[in-house]
């Protein structure tokens, strides 16, 4: 089973999100990783500035991760609304 690790910047932008919106990205994401084949039409690779990192759609949020698969982790990198998640910081 995977383990979930947060870059420090994702931990930022999710504590900046409401309190509602931050508990049900946290659900999903524990679910994510108990049952990853579950996500399988919300996940997608992504290119350009995020090559070899995946996004996760939840509702009108993505949650964008690298996944480690020698050390059987996933590192969140940056979480936020659709329309702003991958613009530049």
């Amino acid at each position: 089973m995977y383990k979930l690790d947060f870059l420090k910047s994702a931990i930022k932008e999710l504590k900046k999100l409401d309190f509602v919106i931050q508990q049900r990205i946290k659900e999903r994401l524990e679910l994510f990783v108990q049952k990853p084949g579950q996500f399988k039409k919300d996940i997608k690779p992504l290119a350009g500035k995020f090559k070899n990192k995946f996004r996760l759609r939840i509702g009108r949020y993505r949650v964008i991760y690298q996944k480690q698969d020698d050390k059987l982790i996933i590192l969140i990198v940056r979480i936020g609304h659709r329309k702003s998640v991958y613009q530049q910081k």
